[in-house]
C-alpha cells in the first residue's frame, strides 16, 4: 500500500513537473508575434535580415540572457534584454548570403531568465542564390530630408544564361520608384544598374520595404532587395503631443514647444481654435526655435483637445501641426468642519 502511494505521488510530481515546464514554455512563446519566417529566394551578398518582434504582457520585467543559432548561416541578436512590462523589443536573424548559398535554414534559440527560465524556438530558411549579387547588398538612404527627392545606385550582376533578363521592378511602396539600365552582356555575364529613388512626395516616417526583381527565369522568378531609411519632416514640432495634465478651473499651465527646420526660418503665426492658448514668438530667423505656450483656464470643465498649428516663412509657407490635449478640473476647496 505505501509503495503504491510512493509511486502515485512520484507520478504527479513527475506530471506537475512537465506542466510547469510547458507553461512555462507558453508564456514565452506567447510574447512573439511569429516563430517563423521563409526569406524565400535571396541574391547572393544581399542583406538580408528578420525581427522577430515581441512584447512583454506580464505584470513583471522579462530578460533575455542569451540567443543562439543552430546554423553558421544566421546570425542572431537582440535588440533589448530587459524590457519592461508593455514594452517590446525584438530578436533580428540575420541570413549571412555571402558565405553560404542553396537552401539554408535556421533555429534560433531565445533563452529567458526572468521572471523565469524559459527557451522559445524560432525557425528562418530561405535559398541563397549564387548567380545574382547585389553591391551593396541593400538600398540604404539614410536620413533623407522631406520633400528633397534623392536616389541611390545599386549593381546588378549574373553570372549564367546569355538571356537572362531584368523584366521589371516591383515596389510596395508609390514614392519609391526603379529604373533599370543594362551595363552588360557577354560571354553569360549580365550586369544591372538599378537606380531607386525617393520621390518629393514621401511622407515623413521610415522605410522598411523590399523591392521584388521580376526575371525571364522561370525556375527562381523573383529576387528581393532590401530598402531603408527615414524621411526627416522638412519642419518639426516637439514634443509631438502636448499634455498640459490637469489643470484646476482658473489656473494656468506653461509649456513650451521646439520648432525645427532644414534651415533658418521665420515663424509667421500660430493658429489654434482655444482662445485659451497663449503663445510668444520672435522676429529672429533661425532654424531652432523655442515658442512658450500658456494655457489660461476658465470654469469651463472637462477635456482639452485642440490642434495647434505653426505657420513659417519656409518655401511653400510650410507649416507643422501638434496636439495639445489636457483636463480642466474643479478646483479643490477645502472642506472646514463645523
Amino acid at each position: 500500500m505505501m509503495k503504491r502511494a510512493f509511486v502515485c505521488i512520484a507520478v504527479a510530481w513527475l506530471i506537475g513537473g512537465l506542466g510547469s515546464d510547458s507553461a512555462a514554455a507558453t508564456w514565452a512563446r506567447r510574447l512573439f508575434e511569429k516563430t517563423k519566417h521563409d526569406f524565400g529566394t535571396v541574391a547572393r551578398a544581399a542583406a538580408t535580415e528578420y525581427s522577430f518582434k515581441f512584447t512583454n504582457y506580464l505584470n513583471q520585467d522579462v530578460r533575455v540572457a542569451y540567443v543562439r543559432s543552430s546554423c553558421g548561416c544566421t546570425k542572431p541578436r537582440i535588440e533589448k534584454r530587459a524590457v519592461k512590462s508593455g514594452e517590446s523589443s525584438a530578436v533580428i536573424a540575420k541570413f549571412d548570403t555571402r558565405t553560404f548559398h542553396g537552401n539554408a535554414g535556421a533555429t534560433v534559440t531565445v533563452v529567458f531568465d526572468r521572471p523565469r527560465y524559459a527557451e522559445v524556438q524560432l525557425r528562418v530558411s530561405g535559398y541563397i542564390r549564387r548567380d545574382v549579387v547585389f553591391h551593396p547588398g541593400r538600398v540604404d538612404f539614410g536620413s533623407v530630408e522631406q520633400g528633397r527627392p534623392t536616389e541611390k545606385a545599386i549593381d546588378l550582376q549574373y553570372a549564367g544564361r546569355n538571356d537572362w533578363r531584368v523584366v521589371s521592378v516591383r515596389s510596395p511602396l508609390p514614392f519609391v520608384t526603379v529604373e533599370t539600365h543594362q551595363t552588360r552582356r557577354r560571354f553569360g555575364r549580365v550586369g544591372y544598374q538599378l537606380l531607386v529613388r525617393v520621390s518629393e512626395d514621401a511622407p515623413a516616417g521610415y522605410i522598411n520595404t523590399e523591392l521584388l526583381l521580376e526575371t525571364n527565369d522561370r525556375r527562381l522568378k523573383s529576387v528581393p532587395l532590401a530598402v531603408n531609411g527615414r524621411v526627416s519632416p522638412s519642419l518639426s514640432v516637439s514634443p509631438a503631443l502636448l499634455y498640459l495634465g490637469n489643470v484646476p478651473a482658473g489656473g494656468r499651465c506653461e509649456k513650451r514647444l521646439l520648432v525645427r527646420g532644414p534651415q533658418p526660418f521665420r515663424i509667421t503665426k500660430i493658429e489654434c481654435g482655444d482662445q485659451r492658448f497663449q503663445f510668444k514668438t520672435g522676429d529672429e530667423a533661425k532654424k531652432l526655435h523655442f515658442v512658450p505656450v500658456e494655457f489660461r483656464a476658465d470654469d469651463v470643465t472637462g477635456e482639452v483637445s485642440q490642434t495647434i498649428e505653426v505657420h513659417t516663412d519656409l518655401a511653400d509657407g510650410k507649416l507643422a501641426k501638434v496636439n495639445a490635449t489636457g483636463t480642466v478640473l474643479f478646483p479643490i476647496t477645502s472642506i472646514v468642519p463645523r
